[in-house]
């Protein structure tokens, strides 16, 4: 199963994304040239060498209208007018513009990786910059026309959708801070364009890297605070932590902001599961760098290669039933099966005083198990539940759909570990047996092999 792993040890922002996925590709140039095409406004992205802790990898250069973006955030938005970056810190990160936040990380800034001593100035560049035309009026984008830009490059329908959702987290996220609708958030029309070219980048290298499965590992935010105009501010700023939420994090020791708001959205969009790297045959491995420089390599490693099988952790719950009917233990097992437990099976048991009964077995995800619990107290006469957290592997599958003489068939296909198995779908084969009045057998031997 093709795997990307993305190794988030020092968080994670959009320029590093794209760099690390970058060095995974076979022509980096024609990924260059192609984005340089696209027509973003003003905006030119290039690959430069950089080293960290000794080691090489790349850095993207996003350059607008000539020069990388200074005092612009990625995501500095305001909504409608002069409302206050209660935490412009956040995107600021997104260009590594050390507004004041003297031990701010690199990726702090998806982009400015390079203006540390362009924002030393507390923010001032918040509203005082705003970008403004030969009248001195500022402009500024909406989610809306964000979505029109994107809509408008050459590139595939997929790509377009994944940028979209990836800008929708990231306005909805805002806009909770902010308690306003999403329509009303806005960014700065100039700033964002080197955004932009973060998130089209990492979605259109995600559509030519084509990986089965994204694992990533828990996201290192940074600790402590980031000073801005309007006061002191924890790390990770507001934005970040919502758009984080459900994703295994942690502070650490390192001062700053290491996560930004683009690379957090980008992770919750493309992947599937946090945790250890799997098992996996290596095939390459990229990194993305930032631009400051810290006691660990200030990079996103990405690891690219097939992996045999998932490992997923499962929680099963048991209890014993001895006064319950049958059709009653039935019912439970439903119910259980509709709140989405993996499996649920019985199996026959003797218990105290010789009295027969029935264990009762529930797997489910760890995460659901809380819930899972509530299920059989409310359907089941049982007191107690036991729990017990272990690991299965996985194989990937599909479902594809075959045509036979008597009509469509789902087939369900897994590989990995050494083998396939492919087994049509038992509910299509009854229907049309009951549809055409034959055996299953008859419908089950005209499926297609291949």
């Amino acid at each position: 199963m093709k795997t990307l792993y993305l190794e988030c040890h020092m968080g994670a922002a959009g320029d590093m994304l794209t760099a690390a996925l970058l060095e995974l590709t076979g022509d980096r140039q024609a990924f260059i040239d192609r984005m340089n095409a696209l027509g973003l406004p003003g905006v030119r992205i290039a690959a430069e060498p950089a080293v960290k802790c000794g080691i090489t990898g790349t850095h993207m250069k996003v350059t607008v209208d000539g020069a990388e973006e200074e005092s612009m955030d990625h995501h500095d938005h305001e909504h409608h007018h002069d409302h206050e970056h209660d935490h412009d810190h956040e995107h600021d990160h997104e260009h590594e513009h050390d507004h004041h936040y003297d031990h701010e990380h690199d990726h702090g800034h998806d982009h400015g990786h390079d203006h540390d001593h362009e924002h030393d100035h507390e923010h001032d560049h918040e509203h005082d910059h705003e970008h403004h035309d030969d009248h001195g009026h500022h402009h500024h984008a909406s989610v809306g026309d964000i979505n029109d830009l994107i809509s408008s490059l050459d590139l595939p329908e997929k790509v377009k959708a994944d940028a979209k959702a990836v800008y929708a987290l990231i306005a909805e996220a805002e806009s909770r801070v902010h308690g306003r609708p999403v329509t009303e958030v806005h960014f700065h029309e100039v700033g964002t364009m080197d955004a932009v070219a973060d998130v089209v980048g990492v979605c259109l290298l995600m559509d030519l890297l084509s990986p089965e499965q994204v694992i990533a590992s828990p996201v290192h935010t940074g600790s402590g605070h980031v000073r801005c105009a309007h006061g002191i501010l924890p790390v990770p700023a507001p934005a970040t932590a919502l758009i984080l939420q459900g994703i295994p994090s942690y502070g650490g020791q390192v001062k700053g902001e290491l996560c930004t708001p683009t690379g957090a959205a980008l992770l919750k969009h493309f992947v599937s599961r946090f945790g250890d790297r799997p098992v996996m045959a290596v095939e390459a491995v990229g990194y993305g760098m930032g631009k400051k420089d810290f006691e660990q390599a200030n990079c996103v490693r990405a690891f690219l290669g097939e992996s045999a099988a998932e490992k997923k952790t499962v929680t099963k719950l048991e209890c014993n039933l001895d006064d319950m009917t049958g059709e009653d233990i039935g019912f439970a097992m439903e119910r259980l099966f509709e709140a989405g437990a993996h499996d649920v099976f019985t199996q026959p048991i003797g218990m105290k005083k010789s009295r027969p009964g029935t264990l009762l077995s529930v797997i489910c995800r760890t995460e659901d198990t809380d819930r899972m619990a509530e299920e059989i107290m409310k359907h089941t006469t049982t007191l107690g539940i036991r729990r017990q957290d272990m690991e299965r592997y996985v194989l990937p599958r599909e479902t594809v759909t075959a045509d036979t003489p008597y009509g469509p068939v789902r087939i369900k296909r897994a590989a990995g570990m050494g083998t396939e198995k492919a087994k049509p779908e038992y509910e299509d084969l009854a229907d049309l047996a009951r549809k055409h009045n034959v055996s299953l057998k008859t419908i089950r031997d005209t499926v297609p092999k291949d």
